[in-house]
């Protein structure tokens, strides 16, 4: 598909003996919000950590089939890793800021990839502005991360992935955690990123996949069901299994 930033073919995932993803084939637009769902244990996580790479620090992972970004084979022996993570991002389910201030979270990625050193500043405060923080924090930039709401802490990890530009924006449950207002405020700024970014996010909430997602994919048992626009799969599942999700019926 042309308009395909990110796509898995023919994926399987072994840990150890133990397959956990099978065969998975799917494609994700460009600057469309893609949702996973599905219940406990079904793959969602480890998909979504496939696509940055992070199996890589587990030695009994194996991988099969294809990965790519645009026409990169993401798992090429000649690519570096960090390269792949700073094209695409991840934000995790709890909150995970560095025990620095709030401008040294933002910071730490830029050193690490040499970014221009006097463009530093322009970048923090538009990756802040970007995540809609930048006028909660603007005046206490020297202030832990820490001491942050869970909420701002949130944001200020979305901060810290957009300030590196990536492409695609991974996210594992990011309000999971989360009270509905600072929910509320990451579905705006998922919403406003789409414009600038490719985003899958992993959720089990389905009023949020609802509100947020332009493509959904569900998934059971380590295997892609049905992936769809959001629409047909919470009106009109082709799938008795989705059907059955979708309605309540278990998960």
């Amino acid at each position: 598909m042309s308009d395909s930033k990110l796509s898995a073919q023919g994926l399987n995932l072994f840990f150890g003996k133990k397959q956990v993803l099978k065969n998975i084939s799917i494609s994700f637009k460009k600057n469309q919000v893609t949702a996973l769902i599905g219940p406990s244990g079904c793959g969602k996580s480890t998909l979504l950590r496939t696509f940055n790479r992070m199996h890589d620090l587990s030695p009994d992972a194996r991988i099969e089939g294809l990965i790519k970004l645009d026409e990169l084979n993401i798992y090429d022996k000649k690519i570096q890793v960090t390269e792949i993570r700073k094209r695409i991002g991840m934000v995790f389910q709890k909150p995970n800021p560095l025990p620095k201030s709030i401008y040294e979270n933002m910071e730490y990625a830029l050193k690490i990839h040499n970014f221009p050193k006097q463009e530093i500043p322009a970048l923090i405060e538009n990756a802040l502005k970007e995540s809609y923080l930048w006028d909660e924090v603007k005046d206490e930039l020297n202030k832990p991360a820490v001491q942050l709401s869970g909420g701002q802490q949130q944001r200020l990890c979305i901060a810290r992935t957009v300030v590196l530009r990536p492409e695609i924006i991974l996210m594992d449950e990011p309000c999971s955690a989360l009270d509905p207002i600072s929910t509320s405020k990451i579905e705006e700024l998922i919403v406003r990123l789409k414009k600038d970014y490719t985003i899958v996010i992993v959720t089990h909430n389905m009023q949020q996949a609802q509100r947020i997602s332009d493509d959904v994919a569900f998934m059971y048992l380590g295997e892609l069901m049905e992936f769809d626009i959001c629409n047909n799969i919470f009106k009109n599942p082709k799938n008795e299994l989705t059907k059955n999700y979708v309605g309540g019926h278990f998960g």
